[in-house]
Parts: C-alpha cells; sequence; structure tokens
C-alpha cells in the first residue's frame, strides 16, 4: 500500500480470547489490538526484541521495513511480529510460539 492510498479497514482476533479488533491497513496490528483492548505482550515496537511474536492462524500482513526481525523458516510457518506487521485482510493471531 503507498502513503497516499485509502486506509481501509479490517478486522483481527486473537485466537485465545476471541477478542475482536478494528485493524487499519495504515497501522500496526499491535496498535490495533492495544486500542480494542488487548494486553498483547510488547517491548521495543520496532520488529527487534520479538517480546510480540505472533502467529498468523488466517490471514495476511505486510512490513513497511525490509526484514524484521524473524527468520526466513519463521516467516515461512507464519509468525509475525505485530509492532511492526500491517494488516493486508482480516487476521487471527495466536501468541507466542
Amino acid at each position: 500500500m503507498s502513503d497516499t492510498a485509502t486506509p481501509i479497514l479490517f478486522t483481527a482476533r486473537t485466537e485465545a480470547d476471541s477478542l475482536q479488533v478494528d485493524a487499519w491497513s495504515h497501522e500496526p496490528l499491535l496498535l490495533s489490538l492495544e486500542m480494542g483492548g488487548s494486553n498483547w505482550p510488547s517491548s521495543c515496537r520496532t520488529g527487534n526484541c520479538r517480546t510480540c511474536i505472533g502467529q498468523l492462524e488466517s490471514g495476511t500482513v505486510h512490513y513497511t521495513m525490509d526484514w524484521p526481525g524473524l527468520s526466513a523458516e519463521e516467516k515461512a510457518e507464519g509468525y509475525v511480529l505485530p509492532c511492526v506487521a500491517h494488516p493486508c485482510s482480516d487476521v487471527v493471531l495466536r501468541q507466542g510460539y
């Protein structure tokens, strides 16, 4: 998505507590989760510390950085860093490994 594109509203749901929140395409998932009342763990908010790591059960995301703090294998297995991941669709997230 380009910076001038109109943001799109998706939903994000956490698997453990089935919390569902609005998730705008131009904002990181972590921000959406926090605004919706989630207590999702976080620390650095830059994609490096991995405190917020989760796994996509469904949906897709994109990053505004070239390579967040995930290995190629983790990315292939659906792991994401919600602090820097932006939704491209409705998503369902499972916390941690």
